[in-house]
């Protein structure tokens, strides 16, 4: 087999973990670091699962509204069997990239309420990762909205805190934010 045939996908045997090959190595690595923690909250230990409180029963929607960098998410929550509809599409059609997706589940899997609830939610603004981070953010505000009792994991896990971080201005006198000028000596 060729070097260009082994490219689509590689599997490791030891982990059996697959790389996507439109992934860059560090979104592989983040891939399978979000991976291993949902196997460790998913009872890898031998500590016996604890039993979820149920949702509380809503009957309106909830919303709540979460941003990152430029993006901004208005998210419906409403009881249901786990279906995203992001912009009127699906979850893999709006984030084809795996990361993405399991960025976005995250609260989901670490608050155990995966397939119980179903997401609604307008995006505009920012890219792709700004777009999946606010999404996240909107997603657990919602879920705490819906069960209290599950803040703790999602304060401890951080989904909570708001990534301030955002481009920094542009300097007049600089190319950049900070990158200077060509400096020639003579």
């Amino acid at each position: 087999m060729s070097a260009d045939e082994n490219q689509g996908r590689a599997v490791s045997e030891e982990q059996e973990t697959v790389t996507e090959d439109y992934l860059t190595d560090d979104e592989n690595a983040a891939l399978d670091a979000i991976e291993s923690a949902e196997d460790e909250t998913q009872g890898a230990g031998s500590a016996p699962a604890r039993e979820k409180a149920p949702l509380r029963e809503f009957t309106e929607e909830i919303i709540t509204v979460g941003r990152r960098k430029e993006a901004v998410v208005r998210l419906r929550l409403s009881l249901g069997t786990g279906k995203f509809t992001l912009n009127g599409r699906s979850l893999e059609n709006y984030f084809p990239n795996r990361v993405h997706q399991q960025l976005v589940k995250s609260p989901l899997v670490h608050a155990d309420r995966e397939g119980s609830v179903d997401v609604r939610a307008t995006l505009h603004g920012g890219g792709i990762s700004g777009q999946a981070g606010a999404l996240r953010l909107a997603l657990s505000r919602a879920l705490i909205e819906a069960s209290p009792e599950d803040r703790p994991a999602l304060k401890v896990a951080g989904f909570l805190t708001r990534d301030a971080r955002a481009t920094e201005r542009k300097k007049y006198g600089l190319k950049k934010a900070r990158k200077a000028p060509q400096y020639s000596k003579r």
